[in-house]
């Protein structure tokens, strides 16, 4: 009898090179070629409030809304499982719908993170004890810092879950960016296309900086075709 034959695992060696693809590149490029190809995926309002580092991986989602008899939670505290499941290449991705009334992150959490290696942080909306975050080096992403609980405010949903990130579909696995410009999600689905996009875009701009460095004017570099080479049809 012979037996059957298994493919070769290649999705953990694709994955690695897609993470290290997006690590190469910055929010600004990652964010010119979602405009290039007509995709959504740009955040506005998010800011680096600890260890202020550019940071790439998949996201790890968490999903909260506020405390109410009608909303069944978790039945655990917000972030504890997205936190024990994750580790390095995963950035955890926490749907606060915008509130700043209540943190939706805290330092407890960001230690379990920091202790497994998770790349960083981000938070749409509030977030809490933020000069413990800058003391263990993680690096978070959120509107702003709060001292308010999100006990009896706040709760978990669902983790792992397709979420809402001020109107961008995030889905677990998806890429995210984040650096001092802010933060950037690719679908899973459109990653290849964007990255390769994404990379011709950043020479193209490395191109020009050459260019200016070497003495051109920098009204003759940009006026080339600066303008019109995100057109979806224009030629990178």
């Amino acid at each position: 009898m012979t037996s059957q034959a298994h493919p070769a695992p290649v999705r953990e060696e694709s994955e690695d090179e897609a993470l290290a693809r997006l690590a190469r590149l910055d929010t600004c490029a990652v964010a010119d070629a979602l405009d290039k190809l007509g995709l959504s995926g740009a955040v506005l309002g998010l800011t680096a409030l600890a260890a202020p580092r550019r940071i790439a991986g998949r996201a790890v989602t968490v999903d909260l809304v506020e405390q109410s008899p009608e909303v069944a939670g978790s039945g655990r505290h917000l972030g504890t499982a997205a936190v024990d499941a994750s580790g390095p290449g995963d950035v955890i991705v926490v749907a606060h719908g915008g509130r700043t009334h209540a943190a939706g992150w805290g330092g407890v959490l960001s230690t379990g993170a920091r202790r497994n290696g998770v790349e960083g942080v981000v938070v749409h909306g509030a977030c809490r004890d933020v000069d413990e975050a800058r003391e263990l080096d993680l690096p978070l992403y959120a509107a702003t810092g709060v001292p308010v609980t999100a006990r009896g405010r706040v709760i978990e949903r669902a983790w792992n879950v397709p979420v809402d990130v001020a109107g961008v579909p995030v889905t677990p696995g998806d890429l995210v960016i984040a650096d001092a410009s802010g933060v950037v999600f690719v679908a899973a689905a459109h990653a290849e296309e964007v990255l390769a996009t994404a990379e011709a875009i950043a020479a193209k701009e490395r191109a020009m900086v050459e260019r200016i460095g070497a003495g051109h004017a920098v009204a003759d570099v940009m006026s080339a075709d600066y303008e019109t080479m995100l057109d979806k049809q224009g030629a990178l």
